[in-house]
């Protein structure tokens, strides 16, 4: 019975220590390919949209509608707010190794409404989306925590909605990374806003890789918390050592 209840608790305790996924859940919508918004020939670069999130969307700089239109069934006024052929989709973030505190989603085909809402049009993939996240994120002070995307086309993230990945445009995958205490100084530990706005354009690929040490406040459902676990664990262990008198 000894050996049983320290293997078991051996157990609980790698269990523990492991920590859960985190997921985050945001809205797909698709469009057609409407002028130079989407299969257009739009630059890339950054100062698109502006610093600060004042709404339920980026806001386009001079430069930025002089890159994408807001005109038009596509208009960028649109990409984030119309409520036809849009989908719920979630991204699961998996801890990189235990005790990392680092979590990533990658994902180099990045196609995930491929047959749905507005179809292929003749394409392998259903190119011509917008995907958006409106979360929260545990910030703590001084700490180094780091947030990092990779991919294309358009990816505009906002950290208590400042800027802080701007890649705007057109593009093959590029990488940009922020640091939470340069983005964030002077502010004080704390759970804070994260908005996340994500453009596939051109019929080429789709990257999304996220890799971050920040603490997303979407955790998933139905899945026990590790002290819960613990408490399962050791419950089971009381329940077998009662049958097991019972049975003497």
């Amino acid at each position: 019975m000894k050996s049983l209840l320290i293997a078991t608790l051996s157990s609980l305790s790698c269990l523990a220590a492991l920590a859960a996924p985190i997921t985050l859940t945001g809205t797909v919508r698709d469009f057609n390919a409407d002028g130079v918004n989407f299969e257009g020939s739009g630059g890339s670069g950054t100062g698109y949209v502006n610093t600060t999130l004042s709404g339920s969307s980026p806001t386009l700089t001079a430069l930025g509608s002089s890159q994408i239109s807001n005109s038009g069934p596509g208009a960028f006024s649109n990409w984030y707010t119309k409520t036809t052929d849009s989908m719920s989709y979630s991204l699961t973030l998996n801890e990189t190794s235990p005790g990392s505190g680092i979590y990533q989603y990658s994902n180099s085909n990045f196609f995930p409404i491929d047959g749905a809402l507005l179809g292929n049009q003749g394409r392998s993939h259903n190119y011509h989306f917008t995907y958006n996240i409106s979360s929260v994120f545990s910030y703590v002070q001084g700490t180094g925590q780091t947030f990092t995307f990779t991919g294309d086309d358009d990816v505009w993230v906002f950290f208590d909605h400042k800027l802080g990945i701007d890649l705007g445009g057109v593009h093959a995958a590029q990488s940009q990374t922020v640091n939470l205490d340069t983005l964030m100084a002077g502010k004080t530990s704390g759970d804070y806003s994260f908005d996340f706005f994500f453009a596939e354009r051109h019929t080429t690929q789709s990257n999304l890789m996220i890799t971050t040490s920040l603490v997303l406040k979407s955790p998933p459902t139905n899945v026990p918390e590790p002290g819960s676990l613990a408490l399962m664990g050791l419950s089971m262990v009381g329940l077998a050592f009662v049958r097991r008198r019972k049975t003497a």
